[in-house]
């Protein structure tokens, strides 16, 4: 896989174009930590970031610029361009970066379009495994090109919560409250660190719902749009001044929405 954007046929669809640009940030992210990496402080010592971050987006900038030229573009690293078209990209270089940089396998990259009425499509590639989701709002699911089944229908206390809160806002009543309410109903709990590939198997059907507070565009739209279509119900909901996003079986993500709102 050529990680020159010059490279990138100009001829995709959306669709294509969106699988092939995660594979290839992927891919340069893969082969820059390979040769190994530092990473910076952002917020915390959790959240970092690297140079494979800011080059795997200024691949996908890059080729969207050229192949995309009226779209508008909003990258977790700093990335931003108007939207003539009334479309927007929206890029996640490396989700899940503090996995990344310790060696873990949990992380992706991740891109969503989006436009006026919503996410039109997603698509996240996980390097370490080698898997690759789309889908989106007139897109069925795919994993590796393959059609996902649709999800089942199950309730919460049969499946697998996957969800993260950061330690230092477990003080804060407003957040630990619901998020425990939420957590108690599930078959159990999983905190991995990475918003898309947990959304990612949400719609593979290995997770069963997923919810967050404080979610960014990036790593919300990506794994939202998989959700979708595989099938499954999204929702961002208000909670004590905070919003929630929550996706998954639709009879689990209504629990979830309920034990987060009582």
């Amino acid at each position: 896989m050529s990680t020159d954007p010059t490279t990138v046929p100009a001829d995709l669809d959306d669709a294509a174009l969106a699988a092939e640009l995660v594979h290839r940030a992927g891919a340069l992210a893969a082969a820059m930590r390979a040769e190994g990496l530092t990473g910076a402080r952002k917020t915390s010592v959790s959240d970092v970031v690297t140079a494979a971050d800011h080059a795997a987006e200024e691949l996908v900038v890059s080729v969207l610029a050229r192949l995309r030229p009226d779209d508008g573009i909003v990258g977790e690293e700093g990335a931003e361009a108007p939207s003539r078209s009334g479309r927007t990209w929206v890029i996640d270089p490396v989700d899940g970066t503090y996995n990344f940089l310790a060696g873990l396998a949990y992380w992706c990259s991740a891109l969503a379009l989006r436009d006026d009425t919503g996410v039109v499509l997603g698509a996240v590639h996980q390097p370490v495994t080698g898997e690759r989701w789309l889908g989106g709002r007139d897109l069925p699911t795919s994993l590796g090109g393959a059609p996902l089944e649709p999800l089942a229908d199950l309730p919460l206390e049969q499946v697998c919560l996957a969800t993260y809160l950061h330690p230092t806002r477990l003080a804060d009543p407003a957040l630990r409250e619901p998020w425990l309410a939420a957590c108690e109903g599930a078959a159990t709990v999983r905190m991995l660190g990475s918003g898309s590939c947990d959304l990612a198997a949400v719609a593979a059907g290995r997770v069963g719902v997923w919810a967050q507070p404080l979610v960014p565009a990036w790593d919300w739209l990506p794994g939202e749009a998989l959700v979708l279509g595989a099938g499954g119900r999204t929702a961002q909901v208000d909670v004590r001044g905070t919003t929630w996003s929550v996706a998954g079986r639709p009879t689990a993500v209504e629990q979830v929405l309920s034990a987060l709102t009582r």
